[in-house]
């Protein structure tokens, strides 16, 4: 991959660079101290288009630097929301023998025995491992043979044989890929019947209504019995 310095690193101006068909970039390491460079578009489009995985390790090479020949890894590719476009690239360089890590795509290959003839669903877990080798041992992507898990059955990262020269990081006991069995039609009404269920009207609103129902009359309705006693009293007295 070409590359060349680049001078500009405001905003406005890398704005300005990418309607020029150059993608911004920087490259950092051990070996020296970051450097921003200048990516051709269309050249580093067609160099990762063929690849599974974007940590491709490239051989760059920078005009007019003093040090022209790297070797260096596509750390990560910001692409824009929207359009998909690339926006910057972080480049890591590395040492021919030093190990470095990565965490590479996991895919599986053929059919689970469980899912052919069992009907079960393949659950994809985990979908990147880590893995530290050598630069020129790092794989694109580690492939996972499936053919043989039955239902109920998960293979663990302990389980996965790693490439040549590759060792896999993190925990033996995490699933990766595992078959779970096939949900019935009784399960699948009940999920059904339990998210239609409406919610019982509380509780307390219930005993209110009742109460003004069968019980005691209200306050304001004695007053009125009250006061139509007292209209009376007058008449019977006078008789």
């Amino acid at each position: 991959m070409n590359a060349q310095p680049r001078s500009v690193a405001r905003r406005a101006a890398v704005k300005v660079l990418r309607s020029t068909g150059v993608i911004p970039a920087v490259i950092y390491g051990k070996i020296a101290p970051p450097q921003n460079l200048e990516l051709n578009t269309r050249e580093f489009g067609d160099a990762i288009a063929h690849h599974a995985s974007e940590n491709i390790l490239m051989d760059l090479t920078v005009k007019g630097d003093q040090r022209p020949q790297r070797l260096a890894l596509v750390q990560e590719i910001q692409h824009h929301p929207v359009s998909g476009h690339i926006l910057h690239v972080d480049f890591h360089e590395v040492a021919p023998d030093e190990k470095v890590t990565i965490n590479v795509p996991v895919e599986s290959v053929g059919e689970a025995a469980g899912v052919k003839t069992g009907g079960g669903v393949l659950e994809h877990v985990l979908f990147r491992l880590k893995v530290r080798a050598l630069p020129k041992d790092l794989p694109e992507q580690i492939e996972v043979d499936v053919t043989k898990l039955e239902i109920g059955k998960a293979i663990h990262i302990g389980d996965i044989v790693p490439p040549a020269g590759c060792e896999i990081l993190g925990s033996k006991e995490l699933t990766v890929l595992a078959v779970a069995a096939p949900v019935t039609e009784a399960q699948e009404t009940a999920a059904t019947a339990a998210a239609g269920e409406t919610p019982a009207q509380p509780e307390m609103i219930k005993e209110k209504k009742e109460e003004g129902k069968d019980g005691a009359a209200p306050a304001k309705d004695d007053k009125k019995g009250d006061k139509k006693a007292d209209e009376k009293k007058p008449a019977e007295k006078k008789k």
